[in-house]
């Protein structure tokens, strides 16, 4: 049993919720401003191509800022692709660990597209070792990644944020879990993820009053990014595409922000209490079983 069982509550809306106007349309993001950290590939770009089919403005913020021959993608090539997409771009070279890189980040964003209406919190460094094998640095880099990182952005945007019609913090996070069975093995990278995790349960209830949404997101299986390189023995073709989080980020995004706050949502689950049936389509070889993600105790069917 999870020991965090009873302070993690189950999906369910806010009593405080309130309804769309009939002139208000949250089944889309249609002008809405998107900040998504680490969006010049993976999982963050999904996202903002998902959101650009809607016609949304996407700020590509991420390091990304010239090619690097071992990680394809850039922040000008992924808003080159959001564009395409019928999105509006802003590419913004950002280290989420630099106060005052994110300060003007978000200050760029603002005065282009006039406000954020919603921050994705996607960027996210990892090891996978073992105490003795994880130098310092790469603990501290870790740490100011997911847990500062996740607090600073959201810091910065939540007074844009607070100011928006439908506000919505987005973390690509897992549930907290205190099983020592995910800790073990790399207590590093766990405490780092968890600290996304908590600042997301934090921040959650803080604004839960004010009307902003924060959630996070959690991949049922693993998914196909450039990530899977840092997990021994992972088989691409055990992998699930990235536009299954980028789906099921969308179904969060345009639900009012009052009806769904501090959740810890995983992709699939959402999906399929929205209808979706039939997952194959996400499956990178849909005759290969699938591997399931870290931090999650129930085993795939």
């Amino acid at each position: 049993m999870n020991p965090l069982d009873d302070i993690v509550a189950p999906m369910r809306a806010d009593p405080q919720a309130v309804a769309t106007s009939p002139e208000t349309d949250m089944s889309t993001l249609r002008g809405k401003t998107l900040f998504i950290t680490g969006a010049s590939r993976g999982i963050g770009l999904a996202i903002g191509l998902r959101a650009a089919r809607d016609g949304a403005n996407v700020v590509v913020a991420a390091k990304s800022n010239v090619p690097n021959p071992k990680l394809p993608g850039t922040i000008h090539s992924a808003a080159e692709a959001i564009e395409a997409e019928g999105g509006q771009a802003l590419a913004v070279m950002c280290d989420i660990r630099e106060e005052d890189q994110v300060q003007a980040a978000v200050a760029l964003a603002v005065e282009r597209f006039g406000g954020i209406d919603i921050l994705v919190n996607n960027a996210s460094a990892i090891w996978l070792r073992g105490t003795l094998d994880t130098p310092m640095k790469r603990y501290d880099l870790m740490n100011q990644v997911n847990a500062r990182g996740t607090f600073l952005c959201s810091q910065v945007c939540l007074p844009h944020l607070l100011k928006a019609e439908n506000p919505h913090i987005l973390t690509l996070a897992p549930p907290p879990n205190l099983d020592p069975r995910w800790w073990a093995p790399h207590t590093g990278y766990t405490l780092a993820k968890m600290g996304m995790s908590f600042v997301t349960l934090g921040l959650a209830e803080e604004f839960r009053s004010r009307g902003v949404a924060v959630n996070a997101l959690w991949p049922r299986t693993v998914i196909a990014t450039d990530a899977i390189n840092m997990i021994p023995g992972v088989q691409i073709s055990h992998c699930r595409y990235p536009e299954i989080l980028a789906d099921a980020a969308h179904a969060i995004l345009t639900t009012p922000s009052r009806q769904l706050t501090g959740q810890f949502i995983i992709d699939e689950a959402l999906l399929r209490e929205r209808g979706t049936l039939d997952f194959s389509q996400y499956a990178v070889d849909p005759d290969q079983p699938l591997l399931p993600d870290l931090f999650l105790d129930e085993a795939l069917p």
